[in-house]
């Protein structure tokens, strides 16, 4: 399995003009997940090698907006460079509790229409990942409410025994998350590709003795 990471943004706080706010790709068998999407991200990807109607996953670390105020634009911009297809499978997008209903009120607010689905996973912090002073508890924002575009994702409960949270599994990779400690909840991504068996050439050892 081959993977490469594109750096588009490492600026902090806002973007500049030489240097874009937090915004990472990981290339993978022609997926694109991207990490973090601030300001400016989708201009980032115009000007790279990178194509943003690969993405298909989407991870916020946290919600302070140098990490996702660029979100409703790049899923505006896919949606003009998209056509109709119901059998596309949604953008998965993971991140904070409060993440869903960003987004939503985001599209709503705007009467933005995407022809494309997508999914909000929302990982559920704990009171110990950030001052207690700036602990906010979002759980009852959405309610039962769902939006007509993006299905209702996953509440994500950090699993005791782990001590992280499982995100995506498959034949060749898992990807966790786990707690940091910053002044509001946030996350750290951990990709790790699960071990191979090698490949033994029998008639190549025979022929060495």
């Amino acid at each position: 399995m081959s993977m490469d990471i594109t750096f588009l943004g490492t600026g902090s706080a806002y973007p500049s003009p030489t240097r874009g706010a937090s915004a990472l790709v990981l290339r993978r068998e022609g997926e694109c997940w991207l990490f973090d999407c601030g300001e400016g991200t989708q201009t980032q990807f115009m000007k790279s090698h990178l194509k943003a109607g690969r993405v298909t996953k989407i991870f916020i670390t946290h919600l302070h907006g140098d990490h996702f105020f660029g979100l409703p634009g790049l899923l505006c911009t896919l949606s003009l460079q998209s056509s109709p297809d119901p059998n596309k499978p949604p953008v998965d997008i993971y991140g904070p509790l409060g993440l869903r209903n960003f987004i939503r009120r985001s599209m709503e607010l705007s009467h933005s229409q995407l022809l494309f689905p997508y999914t909000v996973h929302e990982l559920v912090p704990t009171r110990d990942q950030c001052p207690a002073e700036e602990f906010k508890e979002f759980s009852c924002l959405d309610g039962d409410e769902v939006s007509p575009q993006g299905a209702q994702g996953r509440i994500l409960q950090l699993d005791p025994v782990e001590n992280s949270y499982l995100l995506v599994e498959d034949e060749q990779l898992v990807l966790k998350a786990f707690r940091l400690f910053h002044r509001i909840p946030s996350f750290g991504f951990v990709v790790e590709e699960k071990p191979r068996t090698g490949k033994l050439n029998v008639q190549k050892l025979k022929d060495l003795g």
